[in-house]
């Protein structure tokens, strides 16, 4: 991302963060983890997360392309994680504040905008694939072993490592 970009992309923080805490309120609260006032308070290490990958891109790790937020929503069989909802509003809240900082900066080729979205879904959808995953691994409501189908394997660590 273009560095003039990310620096007014840092400076709306604080209103990125109020935007991000409002639109998690609107959201329907599915489990009492999905609480907006539980969720909120990872706002702020996920921006700090977002901005520092966003401004040293050769130290990511990943694909070279955004994966969907349709591919990380089915890595939830059940739907239940509440970090599903938080990073889809999070996502809009910067998407919007990152298109409002590029509207300033008139001296930006379509080709420098498209490059600065991708790269901000790119960073963001890596984040929540990771962290919706890890979640994932502690629900209760995921399947056992005796819950798969007929000659698919589940791997389940019984010793607790």
């Amino acid at each position: 991302m273009e560095e003039h970009l990310l620096e007014r992309l840092c400076a709306r923080r604080p209103s990125i963060r109020r935007e991000w805490e409002t639109l998690l309120r609107t959201e329907p609260v599915a489990t009492p983890l999905g609480n907006p006032d539980t969720l909120a308070h990872l706002i702020d290490r996920t921006l700090d997360e977002v901005f520092a990958a966003l401004a040293a891109p050769e130290t990511r790790h990943g694909p070279a392309r955004p994966c969907s937020f349709a591919a990380i929503r089915a890595a939830c069989p059940c739907g239940r994680n509440p970090l599903l909802a938080y990073f889809l509003v999070g996502e809009r809240a910067l998407l919007e504040t990152l298109i409002l900082a590029q509207a300033e900066a008139r001296d930006l080729s379509a080709t420098e905008r498209d490059l600065g979205v991708t790269e901000l879904h790119l960073v963001l959808r890596g984040i929540a694939r990771r962290e919706v995953r890890s979640f994932c691994s502690l629900c209760q409501h995921r399947k056992s072993p005796a819950d798969a189908p007929e000659g698919v394997a589940l791997s389940v660590d019984l010793a607790g490592r």
